[in-house]
C-alpha cells in the first residue's frame, strides 16, 4: 500500500505533541530545539544539494548572516528585532543573487571552493569587525518579541521552533512536487537534457540557491534569539561541513532524511560524551559506516529495502 506523501509530516507533528510530555528536563528540551532548528536548515541546504546537485560549502556564513543582522542592528542601530530578522534575511538573499550567477558558472571542486571561499570571507568579517559584532568573544542578543508577548523559556521556544518545522516540512514537500521542484530534479539528472526540455537552468540554480540562503539567514536570527548570544563560531568552516555531513547521513534528495539526518548529528556529540576525549574518533568512524553501508543516506536506503520487503 502507497503511504500519503504526508504521512511522515503527521507522524512528525504527533511526536512535538507527545515530546514535551516525555522530556525529563531542560536539558533535553535544549537538545530538540536545537535539533529542529537545524533540521529546518538542513531542509533548505537539502533542496540546494540533494534535489538541485548543487554543493555549498559555506553555507554557515548565510546562518552568520542572519544571526548577526539580529545582534548587531537592535543593538548599535535601535532596531525593533522582527526588522532586523527581515534585514538579515533580504541580506542574505540579496548576497545570495549577486554571487550565485558568477559561482554556478563553475562545477564540481570548483564550485565547492568557491562556496567554501563565500563561508570563510563572512566569517572573517564577522571576527574583525570588533566595533560591531563583538570580534571573537560575540556579542548579547535582545529579547524577541510579538507585540507584548517576549518570546524566552524554552517551553516557549520549543512551541515556535515545532511550527516553524512543520511549515517548512510541509513547504518542502509541496515544492518538489510542484513544477519548480520536477525542473529541480531534473537539472540533477542532466543540464543537458533539462536545457533540451526548455528549463532554464541558471534562472533555477540561482532561485534555489536565494532560497536556501533565505532559509538559513532565518533560522541564523531564530538561533541567535533563542540562545541570546552570537559568536562567529555560528558561521565558521567545519559549521558549514556539519550541515553538509546532515544533508548527507540522513539522505540527499529527502525532505524527511534533512530531519533525521539533523536530529542524529545533533543528538550524537552528546551521545558520545562517555568516550571521553575520543568523541571525534568516534563521530569519525560512526560517519565511516554510515557511508560504506548507507551510501544513499539512512532514510532513503531503508524506505528502498522496506519497499522491497
Amino acid at each position: 500500500m502507497t503511504k500519503h506523501p504526508f504521512f511522515g509530516l503527521y507522524l512528525l507533528m504527533a511526536l512535538l505533541l507527545v515530546l514535551p510530555l516525555v522530556l525529563p528536563n531542560s536539558f533535553y528540551m535544549d537538545l530538540v530545539i536545537r535539533m529542529a532548528i537545524n533540521a529546518v536548515i538542513v531542509l533548505g541546504l537539502n533542496l540546494l544539494i540533494g534535489f538541485a546537485g548543487q554543493i555549498s560549502l559555506g553555507h554557515a556564513g548565510f546562518l552568520g548572516i542572519g544571526a548577526y543582522a539580529s545582534a548587531i542592528l537592535p543593538t548599535h542601530f535601535g532596531w525593533h528585532p522582527l526588522l532586523a530578522m527581515g534585514a538579515g534575511m533580504a541580506g542574505a538573499g540579496l548576497l545570495a543573487l549577486l554571487v550565485a550567477r558568477p559561482i554556478f558558472k563553475l562545477k564540481g571542486n570548483y564550485l565547492a571552493m568557491a562556496t567554501l571561499g563565500l563561508g570563510i570571507i563572512v566569517n572573517i568579517i564577522l571576527r574583525t569587525e570588533g566595533d560591531y559584532t563583538g570580534g571573537p568573544d560575540g556579542m548579547p542578543v535582545e529579547t524577541l518579541a510579538l507585540g507584548s508577548l517576549a518570546l524566552s523559556g524554552d517551553q516557549v521556544w520549543y512551541w515556535v521552533v515545532a511550527l516553524i518545522l512543520c511549515f517548512s516540512v510541509w513547504a518542502s514537500l509541496n515544492l518538489i512536487d510542484a513544477p519548480f521542484g520536477r525542473a529541480l530534479r531534473a537539472l540533477h539528472g542532466s543540464e543537458v537534457a533539462s536545457r533540451v526540455v526548455g528549463v532554464d537552468v541558471v534562472r533555477y540554480k540561482v532561485v534555489i540557491f536565494v532560497m536556501s540562503a533565505v532559509f538559513a539567514a532565518f533560522m541564523g536570527s531564530i538561533t541567535a534569539h533563542y540562545v541570546g548570544f552570537v559568536t562567529p563560531n555560528l558561521a565558521d568552516f567545519f559549521h558549514s561541513i556539519e550541515l553538509v555531513t546532515m544533508v548527507v547521513v540522513g539522505g540527499m534528495a529527502s525532505v524527511y532524511g534533512s530531519v533525521v539526518g539533523a536530529v542524529l548529528l545533533t543528538a550524537l556529540p552528546q551521545a558520545l560524551t562517555a568516550f571521553e576525549g575520543w568523541e571525534t574518533v568516534a563521530f569519525g568512524g560512526i560517519l565511516m559506516l554510515c557511508m560504506i553501508f548507507l551510501p544513499r543516506g539512512l532514510v532513503p536506503t531503508l524506505a528502498a529495502k522496506w519497499a522491497r520487503d
